[in-house]
This record gives structure tokens, C-alpha cells and sequence, in this order.
């Protein structure tokens, strides 16, 4: 059998599973990433089946399906409203960094790798994954939350945050000079500058240029211009899913809505590849021996990520049950820090301890984040309950106790007194005397 027939069958095979783990994924009420992204993993590297000839369209695939997530996730957002948002959560974004880098460059330590694993593991354990949690939002119904906001404000930050930390990640694991590390950063950060002036004062000469009344042509024009900003902003040492975000901020008004309505079966389409491919490359056999660090890490940042996500939503006066959400959406980490193990690794700055360390990690997370998001606010919910049934029954029997005690006194004839019940020597604290003289 040749390889493109054998593609087309592996292809087939895998859209059509795929289908089948959504279905069930929605009749159990669940977001259906962690099934795709375990069935990635029982068909990758180690697993059950090897997938081997549609390695090179499943790594594209899965480029475009981040690209498309985080396109459609701006065009929720208006370009004002993110700015709002990055003033209000600049202290969240930073507490973020401090919380959720450290428990990974203070393991690197402890483990003995040195520096640059500390670099390496701080950036694995910092960064969210924004693709994850777009699918999240979108699966949960979130988009419109008074938290998401606040959520989307710190994956900006965060994606900001490794516009600098990528360029000096690549100098210190490439030998390369100080002052190159730094023209590097600046030109990733003059990146952002431009495309976010354009989000913000051009937006509507964005939307005319994309626009069109044919939905192929409209289609065309929207896609290939999603990619060439994904693909200018990967070049400039920027995340592509950034550049994808913001020219989803700077489309606006009909046009955005009419691109999100043709865009949504093509982003579902590849954002489930992306799950998908993100499991075959990860070899099963690497986990099992690092499996006790990962999940002390994963425990770990589990917290500091959600008290990231309830005091950044409490800072922008977000209800408790919403901090919590915010909190738990922020949990999985997934392609950046893949991405950065990935360089390390390559370069050889990194033993492969730490890849398999950074693989069973991340695996963790990201099917721990969109359980978590799924199944926290209703177990909250249902302690609150209990609690308040318990204070319930606690006042009744309060209230009980106190009616019985009432009732144990009764009236002496002609009202003027009361008479202690049998037992009690015809006498009770606290009421009026008959045996006693008046006025003694």
C-alpha cells in the first residue's frame, strides 16, 4: 500500500474517532480535550498504534488549530476592552510570574540541572496554555463570563511576558552573545507595539480589508490572513497564537461576527487535531520514571495557579464564584512549554530527564485544567449547600431546644408567678417566688 493511501486511511481514521470521543465527551458532560488528548497518547510514540505517515499535515494541522482558537477568542473582544483589561490585571500577570515560575526553576535545582534547567523549568511551569483554555472557554460557555476578561488578560500578559523570555531563553542555550539576546527581545517587543497600534487605532481599515459579501471569498481572505500575522509574528520571535489574538481584536463589529460564524467548523475541525497530535508526540515510555515529580509539580502549580487567577479577578471586583473559575481556567499548561523543553532539548542544554519531566508534566495539566474548570464551581457549590443545610438544622434544633424550655414553665393562678415543673423543688433561677413574701 502506498503512503498517501496509507495516509488517507490513518487520516480517516483519526477524524472519525475523533467524533466519536466528542459524542461521548458530550453525553457525560465533559470537555472533550482530555479524551483526545489520552487518545493521542494510546496512538503515539509507545502507544498502542503508530501513526507514522500523517506526522507532517497532524504538526501543521495543529499550528493552524491554535491559530484559529485564539483568532476566534479575539473576535469575542473589542481591541478597548483588551487594554481595560491589561491595566486592571497588571498585578495579577505579575504575580503570576512569581508564583507559577518558581516551583519549576526550584525543582531544576533541586534535581541538579543546573541554571539553565532552572530557566528551562520556570518558563514549563509559568506559561498556560492558551489553546487549551480557548477550548475550555468555548466548551464551558464562558466567553461572555465577567471573569473571562480577566482570564484572557493574563494569557496576554503571559504571552507578552514570552516575547522576552524566548529570545533570552534562545541566546542562553545558544551560546549567543548578551547584546544579540537583547536586539532580539526589542524586536519582539517592537512586534507586539505595532500590531497592537493597529488593533487599536486602524481596526476598522482591518475589517474593510477582509471583509467581502461572498462567503469563500470572505472565508479565504480571513484565513490567509490569520496565517501570514501567525507567520510574521512566529518570525519575530512573537507566539503566532498572539498575532493570531490580536488581528482577531482589530476585526470588528459585523465583519467579526460574520467571521467567527464561517471560521467555527474549520476551528473545531483542527483545534482537535491539535489535542490530538499533542499526544502522539509524547512518548509514553518516558513518564512512568519522573511520574512522582510531575505530579508534586502538578499539584503545586495547580494552587498557585488558581490563587493567580482569584486575585487578579478579585482586583478587577469579579464575584467569589467567578474568582474561582478564573482561578481554575488557568490551570493547564500545554504548547509553550512543550515548546520551550523542545529548544532546550534540541540544543542540547537540557539532559532528557527534563524532557520527559516537562512531557508527563504538561500531559498532567492539560488533562487536569479543563476537569478542574469543568467540575470545581459545581462541587463548591454543592459544600455551600451542605454547609447551609447543616447551619440550617443547627437552628432548628436551637430553636426546638429553646421552645421546649419555654414550655417546661407554666403560669401560677391568678398570673402572678410561675411554678417550677415536678423535680425540680417547686423552684426555677430566673422566675417569680410565690413561697416568698411580696416586698421582701
Amino acid at each position: 500500500m502506498d503512503a498517501a493511501t496509507l495516509g488517507l486511511l490513518e487520516l480517516g481514521g483519526v477524524f472519525f474517532v475523533l467524533g466519536v470521543v466528542g459524542r461521548l465527551a458530550g453525553r457525560i458532560g465533559l470537555s472533550p480535550i482530555p479524551l483526545y488528548l489520552l487518545g493521542g497518547l494510546a496512538f503515539g510514540n509507545g502507544g498502542l498504534i503508530s501513526l507514522g505517515d500523517i506526522g507532517d499535515f497532524s504538526d501543521l494541522a495543529a499550528d493552524i488549530g491554535v491559530v484559529l482558537l485564539l483568532l476566534l477568542l479575539g473576535l469575542e473582544y473589542s481591541a478597548a476592552e483588551l487594554m481595560t483589561g491589561l491595566r486592571r490585571s497588571w498585578f495579577g500577570g505579575v504575580l503570576d510570574v512569581i508564583l507559577n515560575a518558581a516551583p519549576g526553576a526550584g525543582l531544576a535545582l533541586l534535581l541538579g540541572w543546573g541554571p539553565v534547567g532552572a530557566l528551562v523549568m520556570g518558563g514549563v511551569t509559568y506559561s498556560s496554555s492558551t489553546g487549551i483554555i480557548a477550548k475550555v472557554l468555548l466548551d464551558l460557555g464562558r466567553y461572555g463570563n465577567r471573569e473571562t476578561p480577566v482570564v484572557l488578560s493574563i494569557l496576554v500578559f503571559e504571552d507578552l511576558a514570552m516575547a522576552v523570555y524566548l529570545p533570552i531563553l534562545t541566546a542562553v542555550i545558544g551560546g549567543v552573545s548578551v547584546l544579540g539576546g537583547f536586539e532580539a527581545v526589542g524586536i519582539a517587543l517592537l512586534a507586539v507595539s505595532v500590531v497592537m497600534v493597529i488593533a487599536l487605532r486602524y481596526g476598522r481599515f482591518v475589517s474593510a480589508l477582509v471583509a467581502s459579501p461572498d462567503k469563500e471569498t470572505f472565508l479565504l481572505k480571513m484565513l490567509g490572513a490569520a496565517l501570514l500575522v501567525a507567520g510574521l509574528a512566529q518570525a519575530l520571535q512573537v507566539s503566532a497564537a498572539v498575532g493570531a489574538f490580536l488581528l482577531g481584536i482589530a476585526v470588528s463589529g459585523v465583519t467579526a461576527r460574520n467571521a467567527a460564524k464561517l471560521l467555527e467548523p474549520l476551528r473545531d475541525l483542527f483545534a482537535a487535531i491539535f489535542f490530538v497530535v499533542f499526544g502522539l508526540n509524547t512518548d509514553i515510555a518516558t513518564i512512568p520514571p519522573v511520574l512522582g515529580w510531575a505530579l508534586a509539580l502538578a499539584i503545586v502549580t495547580t494552587v498557585t495557579k488558581i490563587i493567580t487567577g482569584v486575585v487578579a479577578a478579585r482586583h478587577a471586583n469579579v464575584a467569589r464564584m467567578g474568582q474561582l473559575r478564573a482561578g481554575t481556567t488557568l490551570v493547564a499548561r500545554g504548547e509553550f512549554s512543550i515548546v520551550i523543553a523542545g529548544l532546550a532539548v534540541a540544543a542540547g542544554a537540557a539532559n532528557g530527564e527534563l524532557a520527559a519531566m516537562a512531557s508527563a508534566y504538561v500531559l498532567l495539566m492539560a488533562v487536569l485544567g479543563p476537569v478542574l474548570a469543568k467540575v470545581a464551581e459545581p462541587a463548591v457549590r454543592g459544600l455551600q449547600d451542605r454547609a447551609e443545610r447543616r447551619r440550617n438544622r443547627r437552628r432548628r434544633a436551637r430553636a426546638e431546644d429553646l421552645s421546649a424550655s419555654a414550655g417546661e414553665v407554666e403560669p401560677l393562678p391568678g398570673g402572678t408567678g410561675t411554678r417550677g415543673t415536678v423535680g425540680d423543688g417547686g423552684r426555677r433561677a430566673g422566675s417569680n417566688e410565690a413561697t416568698e413574701p411580696a416586698g421582701e
